[in-house]
């Protein structure tokens, strides 16, 4: 049978991620295009009888589809490192450069979801568990659920280079050509700063004009965009 050779793991390997993945960039984009909008309009009651009975199941899905996918795709990518003789052979293909970008976000993306969202939506959701059963309402919620909110908008903006650069890798074989010495430091450099700015405004932003894209869901859309444009052109200027 196909599917008990090695070729055949590896083949639902990748079926795993890609369908873990579908679980969580789904529920991402719920989050942010549905449920977040629909909160900001209905009733309070409503709202706290949502956080208490929905958010919990719809954020397990979440978090639990990030990890499968987070696992998988780094299993994949260490299979592929071998197949090409090892992490430098790896970063001399266009392959390389374009699955590497892709999986660096999705890990950043990983994290966020963990140590970010998840803790501080726990805070939310102990709140509105707290405030139906009467107690006093804990004055740490707001700013929870603020920085839940702003670390989930900032996953959408890295979603949209994340998936490109994934697809581009298999389906866009000519992104990258030459491989300098130079050109590989400037391109892993300017990359990596670009991307721990926008985290550390995730994990730190406050009201401002950093934050002021991310406060609707056009400005958070054309965010990402223009991050997979900007990571573009530094294939055409690196490489």
């Amino acid at each position: 049978m196909a599917l008990l050779s090695f070729d055949g793991w590896l083949f639902l390997l990748r079926w795993i991620h890609f369908l873990s993945g579908v679980v969580w960039i789904g529920l991402l984009y719920y989050f942010n295009f549905v449920q977040t909008p629909f909160f900001a309009e209905t009733e309070p009651a409503v709202r706290s009888g949502a956080i208490q009975k929905l958010v919990p199941r719809a954020l397990w899905w979440f978090r639990w589809g990030a990890m499968v996918t987070f696992f998988s795709g780094w299993l994949i990518l260490l299979h592929r490192m071998s197949q090409l003789g090892g992490f430098r052979n790896f970063m001399q293909t266009s392959y390389g450069w374009a699955i590497m970008l892709g999986g660096v976000l999705g890990s950043f993306m990983w994290a966020n979801v963990w140590f970010v969202i998840w803790p501080k939506q726990k805070i939310v959701i102990a709140n509105a568990v707290g405030t139906a059963a009467g107690k006093p309402a804990n004055p740490a919620a707001a700013a929870a659920g603020q920085r839940a909110g702003f670390a989930s908008r900032t996953n959408v903006v890295f979603s949209i280079p994340m998936l490109f650069y994934m697809g581009a890798a298999s389906h866009l074989p000519g992104l990258a050509g030459t491989f300098t010495r130079g050109g590989k430091i400037g391109m892993a450099l300017v990359s990596a700063a670009i991307i721990l700015l926008i985290e550390e405004n995730a994990l730190f932003g406050t009201a401002g004009p950093t934050k002021k894209p991310l406060g609707t869901i056009k400005g958070t859309l054309w965010a990402g965009f223009i991050l997979a444009a900007i990571f573009y052109l530094l294939f055409e200027v690196f490489f």
